[in-house]
């Protein structure tokens, strides 16, 4: 057989397109090293490319490794290969061994070296590749001037990005998205507008990137009109549409639009699922949250860290631990957002404990935890009133994980001291902290005050308060409670003086939320916006004449 006939040689490389696992890519090589063909630069490029596609970079190395004398569309392939496969760093030094051996660059090595230096976000080493690029007189081809574009853009650097942009005698769709995302990233949404409007043919990835800046921004009115009248979208354009109103805790709305999504014929992706399994354990909406989990069995998406993480977030936060534990346990891969949602479901559910055991065990798996995850760790303590082990963990985050303190552990240490009546311990804590105690921290304290009738630290709190939050009544009210507790009326009188001269007055109360047959509900202490309020006073007036009857008195102890 004559391997090096050109029918031959086109047949091997379209078989090697065509291959879906590695298995697959490496009988081809055996063939070729069989015949001796291995030397074969052409050959040897599609194969590297091939082992880039089933992801197996060990035996795109090895290939290249055996070549005697690769040329530039094999170094092409194996720096490509680096790029796909986030080993960026170590395709610029077989950039750098190329130019070694005095293998000249081409166009796309330098398209995949610039998209590696922006990977890397390596300034020096891409400014002298663009250097190159001149050097070669390659700065008029379209792919590396869009490269350019992106490149100077993810650095912040929009002078150079749009300098570039104006360079360029023809422009692809990319390039014109590339420059609408360097305006969009620096905050610059009316030239990121203009640049679109500009744009003689839109495409899906220019109306994608002005909308995403938009939502970035935290335009919801302009990322929503965008989105309206955009001739035809794809699943990233509902993706980013949903994931704009779960950001901006429009929750309600992003359900209801992933089910306008599914109604078009538009397919979601993992993470739009993700996203409206989010949404739903945001509402507690149990019965969407059970309907998004069964779409993706049926749907056969993977379940993977993203949607598992989700689907554990969901379940724990709409009270059902045991369906997050099964999704957490049948997950192949776990990363820290899985750990973390599960910790976090157990601290929250009084499980502290076993959320502890949880973290330990996270921990032996090599997997280095993050500030968010400590916060369900002493969470879990403040809830189970672990003050020593509050403490441990509090100290190792330093000691033993490098992680300073932020504002959250800090207001879940005083919130722990303070529910075990170590008042004066929390307020040392406070007072020792890195940084400037915030409304919360001081809150906290002001509660465990009330809590352990601690008036003097209390009046401490409030002063903070009043600086803090000028307008806000819920401190005051509770000091009253205090000092009515202790028959203190001239403290309260004085209080609530105090109270009307600067002007504060009671906030309005919190609302809540309830589903009812698959219907979100949101009502207030003493509302009547409901359709069924009447119905619902009279059932109220009904249990409550129930609870006298059986010896039952309300107490007022926090109403003043």
């Amino acid at each position: 057989m004559q391997w090096h006939t050109r029918s031959t040689v086109k047949y091997i490389a379209d078989q090697l397109k065509r291959c879906a696992s590695l298995k697959e890519v490496e009988s081809w090589y055996g063939l070729l090293f069989k015949t001796n063909t291995t030397q074969d630069c052409f050959l040897m490029n599609q194969y590297i490319t091939a082992c880039s596609n089933v992801h197996s970079l060990d035996s795109a190395i090895f290939a290249f490794s055996q070549v005697h004398n690769p040329n530039v569309f094999v170094y092409n392939a194996i720096i490509g290969a680096f790029l796909n496969l986030f080993r960026p760093l170590e395709g610029l030094r077989y950039y750098v061994d190329m130019l070694r051996n005095g293998v000249t660059p081409t166009s796309y090595t330098f398209s995949a070296l610039i998209k590696s230096c922006r990977v890397l976000s390596v300034v020096g080493f891409g400014e002298t590749v663009h250097g190159q690029v001149l050097k070669n007189g390659l700065a008029l081809h379209v792919h590396v001037q869009t490269s350019l574009v992106d490149f100077y853009s993810s650095l912040g650097r929009v002078i150079q990005s749009r300098k570039m942009f104006d360079e360029m005698t023809e422009r692809d769709g990319f390039a014109w998205s590339s420059m609408i995302s360097a305006y969009a990233r620096a905050g610059d949404l009316d030239s990121a507008r203009s640049v679109f409007d500009e744009m003689p043919e839109k495409n899906n990835a220019s109306w994608n990137t002005i909308i995403h800046g938009y939502v970035e921004a935290g335009n919801v009115e302009s990322a929503d009109e965008l989105f309206r009248i955009m001739p035809k979208r794809d699943v990233i354009s509902w993706t980013t549409m949903i994931n704009c109103y779960s950001k901006h805790k429009l929750y309600r709305e992003a359900l209801e639009l992933f089910d306008e999504m599914k109604r078009t014929g538009t397919r979601p992706d993992g993470v739009t699922m993700a996203t409206v399994i989010s949404a739903c354990a945001h509402l507690g909406v149990l019965d969407q949250g059970k309907e998004m989990h069964l779409y993706v069995m049926q749907n056969r998406f993977k379940i993977d860290v993203h949607i598992g993480s989700a689907l554990i977030d969901m379940y724990a936060k709409c009270g059902v631990l045991e369906r997050a534990l099964v999704v957490f346990y049948k997950l192949e891969d776990k990363n820290l957002f899985c750990w973390s949602s599960v910790i976090d479901g157990l601290a929250v559910h009084g499980y502290a404990e076993e959320a502890l055991a949880m973290f330990d065990k996270m921990d032996k798996e090599k997997i280095e935890p993050n500030r968010v995850i400590f916060v369900s760790v002493l969470a879990a303590c403040t809830h189970a009133g672990l003050v020593e082990e509050g403490n441990r963990r509090f100290l190792e985050m330093t000691s033993k994980y490098s992680i300073l303190p932020e504002i959250e552990h800090y207001g879940c240490m005083v919130d722990l001291l303070c529910r075990v009546g170590l008042i004066e311990e929390a307020l040392v804590l406070i007072r020792s902290m890195r940084m400037q105690p915030n409304s919360v921290i001081w809150g906290a304290l002001l509660g465990g005050c009330k809590l352990h009738k601690n008036l003097e630290i209390a009046r401490v709190a409030v002063d903070r308060l009043m600086i803090l939050e000028t307008d806000s009544s819920g401190y005051f009210t509770l000091l009253i409670s205090m000092y009515a507790e202790a028959n203190r009326w001239a403290d309260v009188a004085r209080i609530r003086a105090t109270m009307k001269e600067r002007g504060v007055e009671k906030i309005l109360p919190g609302s809540s939320w309830i589903e009812v047959e698959k219907k979100m509900h949101q009502f207030a202490a003493c509302d009547n916006y409901h359709p069924a309020s009447q119905e619902i006073y009279l059932v109220l007036d009904v249990l409550d004449s129930q609870l006298k009857l059986i010896g039952y008195a309300p107490h007022f102890d926090f109403v003043m």
